[in-house]
């Protein structure tokens, strides 16, 4: 390589030195960021969406939505806890969380540490109506059982393949379920056989992409869901790298799919590598309005 003569060789070599420390001392200060601090940097997203079924007596109706705490991981029950306070400051009239409470790994062993922090985190939700569906890590870790008879001792609604109905005065708000898409035994049809002919209507599913099966329904105004962790890490121009089965389509935010709306969470939690880029954890936070 010929070298522009105002620099010397050993110039050369001395400005190689510099930028190679650099470039190291990004590369650690990187890592650092991406596995400490966004990682437990929680966003709060709101979102008022409005349902055309909605009965106005639920017109300022407040759900907070989280989703992928993958407990027994990255999440222990001190960054929980932090989850916990978040929630509670949105004052939700209903909880809802889409699966994937427990972490599991291709040499997951049981824990019976990170199965009694899952009891006792859950239990912290005393402060508004829980509902919940499973998702394929629970199924994974061979949890789902537990997990069912942890919501049955804690007072959570579980939707798995059900539906549950509020009603204020003439008004309806049903919340539908179904179990996990890709290891479960989902039943779309014994939900809708279920589901009453009036009232907004919205699904838990863990899945996003189920959202071109329950959205051709016309049975449903909304459906929340996560599974795909925003990608976790998102690059500039390129996006998320990598994107788990059945979370590829839908991977975050807001969507319309057909008449329907779909909402897919970031996670509070992460999966191996437990990274995260320009994809910050989040819970969410909605008011309904009647359209």
């Amino acid at each position: 390589m010929r070298l522009n003569s105002i620099y010397s060789r050993r110039d050369f070599l001395k400005l190689m030195a510099v930028t190679t420390a650099q470039l190291a001392s990004l590369s650690i200060g990187g890592a650092v960021y991406g596995t400490r601090v966004e990682p437990a940097w929680i966003d709060i997203e709101t979102a008022a969406l409005k349902l055309p079924r909605l009965h106005p007596a639920f017109d300022g109706f407040r759900i907070t939505q989280i989703s992928d705490i993958h407990m027994g991981g990255w999440m222990n029950r001190e960054r929980f806890g932090r989850v916990i306070d978040l929630v509670k400051g949105t004052h939700p009239d209903v909880i809802l969380i889409t699966g994937d409470f427990i972490e599991y790994t291709s040499d997951w062993v049981h824990d019976s540490q990170s199965v009694r922090d899952v009891q006792a985190a859950l239990s912290l939700f005393n402060f508004a109506p829980v509902m919940a569906v499973l998702g394929n890590h629970d199924y994974e870790s061979h949890m789902n059982l537990y997990l069912r008879s942890v919501f049955s001792g804690l007072n959570f609604i579980d939707l798995t393949n059900e539906v549950h109905t509020l009603s204020r005065g003439e008004g309806q708000l049903n919340f539908a379920g179904v179990d996990d898409i890709l290891l479960g035994v989902p039943d779309l049809p014994a939900v809708l056989a279920k589901l009453p002919g009036s009232g907004a209507a919205i699904l838990l599913v863990h899945e996003p992409d189920f959202a071109d099966v329950s959205s051709v329904t016309g049975s449903f105004d909304l459906q929340v869901s996560g599974h795909s962790h925003g990608g976790q890490v998102v690059l500039p121009v390129i996006g998320p790298p990598m994107l788990p089965e059945k979370g590829k389509k839908y991977v975050s935010g807001l969507y319309r799919v057909g008449g329907m709306l779909q909402y897919t969470s970031r996670g509070v939690g992460m999966t191996v590598p437990y990274v995260r880029f320009n994809c910050r954890p989040e819970i969410t936070a909605f008011t309904l309005r009647a359209g």
